[in-house]
């Protein structure tokens, strides 16, 4: 076997790196009311579909608004917000150090400072900025309660590796890195926008620190706009679409990494040896795609139920009662049961990637690791400004873009009226078709996260044609009528306060209790 590239030693050596453990006092929680939080987080989290990867930043961020919004700060806010992740079971009981209270209040107070100078130095709109101090702060404390060095690495060897792999012939090589690693990080890190708010503010100005806290704020506007800039590049999903691709070579490989710590130099000896274990992390990775795509499936028709069912059936059984003088049940249960019904079917089709994958994942991985300049597929070659040469051919495109949402919705529309729906139960249907496509377009997506080589079927493009469309209005739903949504509202602002209080006053009983009882013993 080849010796291996400065690059995979380097690599494999981060990993064999272990903190020592701590004796540290821990944070430790009453696993009775642990055991209630918990449910109550599961049953919160399925309100935001969201990927696994961001739920704990989420849940910071959750945290930290309803605890915020009467004016509380780092002293108030950060030992309630740490029990309340270990309540959850986002971290095990007596893993969180007392003294990482401390580190927590004192990055609450610099962020919390951050805004106040900012609003005094910049005409910024007040609930923007708000949205930004939370995204970036829940995002920082995540990184500090829940480090993930292995998959930092690897990240960074993902991003240096492909960005010499693409071209954006009409614009810089900063512009090209800063696109490579937005999309690495959402395709390798599943980051959300709070996420790659952070990580780009990260890149401009560092860790928020008292240090550069007056620079910050002084030249956060420029640094907003920028960041703005980045996210909304036009060629971000192109580059995105590439990086996703190649995503699974860094997965098999990270696995790998994680699973023989300390055994690495008799794998990499071995040619059989290293192709065994990468196809064992492969068949691993695809035993889970069933069960992903099961779970996937059951929040999203839970999701649906509770934070859009509810409100249309409601717009339906009235506009009903309103012009009819009663209820029209037959087309309310078309309504009610046809989207977990195409979620099922969505979810019989979906199958593993096969054997050839897996050729094709060991092949890269070999050349990651022994390679001295390696190569993951082909090479990409964009420009950023419109072809003017073929205005022709865009027009044709546009407008044959335009036609496959008329004559999508247009067939819909016309089969729904044959079957005598009205227009309160047509919009219904179409509002829980274009959510329940967008939710299942996204589960299919679920092994093409493993899959190297991305081939097109025969009817592909003809089905993309009449499908985008609706994927796409199921999109902008999901996303837009998430952020009026009343239910999620209730339950953050109304319901969660007094229970997470309930869970506190129970906690402190039984610790009292637990304290009566040793004074017997």
């Amino acid at each position: 076997m080849m010796d291996l590239s400065p690059l995979a030693r380097s690599l494999i050596s981060a990993f064999e790196v272990s903190e020592a453990p701590t004796r540290e006092r821990k944070i430790a929680v009453n696993p009775v009311v642990s055991k209630f939080a918990a449910w109550y987080e599961k049953f919160r989290n399925v309100m935001d579909y969201r990927e696994e990867e961001v739920i704990l930043r989420a849940a910071i961020e959750r945290i930290l608004k309803r605890r915020l919004l009467l004016g509380g700060n780092g002293k108030t806010v950060a030992e309630s917000l740490v029990r309340e992740l270990v309540w959850a079971r986002y971290f095990p009981n007596e893993s969180i150090p007392v003294a990482m209270v401390e580190k927590v209040e004192t990055k609450i107070d610099l962020f919390l400072e951050l805004r106040r100078k900012i609003l005094l130095k910049h005409h910024i709109g007040e609930i923007t900025l708000n949205e930004w101090i939370y995204h970036l702060l829940s995002s920082s404390l995540e990184k500090m309660l829940n480090p993930n060095k292995g998959k930092e690495v690897v990240s960074n060897l993902m991003f240096h590796l492909l960005r010499e792999q693409i071209t954006i012939s009409d614009d810089s090589n900063q512009a090209r890195d800063a696109q490579v690693f937005i999309a690495v990080r959402r395709a390798f890190a599943k980051d959300d926008i709070a996420f790659l708010r952070y990580h780009l503010f990260k890149q401009l100005f560092g860790e928020l620190s008292a240090d550069n806290l007056d620079h910050i704020s002084e030249h956060f506007l420029s640094g907003y706009k920028e960041i703005k800039s980045q996210l909304n590049y036009p060629l971000k999903d192109r580059i995105f679409g590439y990086i996703r691709r190649r995503t699974a070579v860094f997965l098999i490989l990270e696995d790998i990494l994680r699973k023989h710590t300390g055994k690495m130099p008799q794998l990499y000896q071995s040619e059989e040896e290293l192709k065994n274990a990468v196809f064992a992390a492969c068949e691993a990775r695809y035993n889970t795609v069933a069960s992903k795509v099961r779970r996937a499936i059951v929040r999203s028709v839970i999701f649906i139920l509770l934070t859009k069912a509810i409100f249309a059936l409601f717009i339906e059984g009235t506009f009903d009662k309103l012009i009819y003088g009663k209820i029209l049940w037959r087309s309310i249960v078309i309504n009610t049961v046809v989207p977990p019904l195409l979620m099922l079917v969505v979810g019989f089709f979906i199958r593993a990637p096969g054997k050839n994958n897996s050729e094709h994942i060991f092949s890269y991985i070999r050349s990651i690791l022994f390679d001295q300049h390696p190569s993951i597929g082909g090479q990409l070659i964009l420009k950023k400004a419109p072809d003017g040469k073929r205005p022709i051919l865009s027009t044709v495109f546009t407008v044959s873009w335009l036609l496959a949402f008329a004559l999508t919705f247009g067939a819909i529309i016309i089969g729904l009226t044959k079957l005598h729906f009205n227009i309160a139960s047509q919009g219904v249907f179409l509002f829980f078709l274009a959510i329940v496509s967008f939710l299942a377009y996204r589960i299919a997506l679920i092994p093409k996260t493993y899959v190297v080589e991305d081939t097109q079927g025969l009817f592909t493009p003809v089905v993309d044609f009449f499908f985008m469309p609706v994927v796409k209005v199921g999109r902008h739903l999901t996303e837009g009528i998430y952020q009026i949504n009343i239910l999620i509202f209730i339950f953050d602002f109304i319901i969660e306060t007094p229970f997470k209080g309930i869970f506190a006053f129970f906690e402190q009983w039984f610790f009292f209790l637990h304290a009566k009882r040793e004074e017997l013993e």
